[in-house]
């Protein structure tokens, strides 16, 4: 599995819980992983300006033909808002069709970044388990 670096959002500094978000899209064609990435990582340039962002990290995995990402909000209406994104929307109507998405989400009691990617990964290896709920 590949992964970006951490990405911190205008509320890094924030202090208490949490909400983690993790992605997981499995593409049903390789060719589509270019178009994929780009729009992730367009996505990703907006970042430093989404209310509630705490951080982010964009991950693949190439040859199980999955990628996604790990996000960090502040709270339930950062995340919807950011769904609800029109930019967003429309990477989603383009893709969906074209594999499965799955996501999950679950609170961490502060931000540190170590064991929320230790969690985000087991849960994407089919190990981990949390106190979230997938959607």
């Amino acid at each position: 599995m590949l992964r970006s670096h951490w990405r911190p959002g205008p509320a890094a500094d924030t202090d208490g819980p949490v909400l983690v978000s993790v992605t997981d899209f499995t593409f049903t064609k390789r060719l589509d992983l270019p178009g994929i990435a780009r729009a992730a990582i367009g996505l990703r340039r907006t970042w430093p300006a989404l209310d509630g962002a705490v951080g982010l990290w964009l991950w693949t995995a190439p040859r199980s033909r999955r990628c996604g990402a790990v996000s960090v909000w502040t709270g339930e209406e950062a995340l919807h808002g950011f769904v609800a994104r029109p930019d967003h929307v429309a990477i989603m109507r383009k893709y969906r069709a074209r594999g499965v998405a799955k996501a999950t989400t679950w609170v961490s009691p502060a931000l540190d970044e170590t064991a929320i990617w230790r969690d985000a990964y087991r849960v994407l290896m089919g190990s981990g388990t949390t106190a979230g709920r997938s959607r």
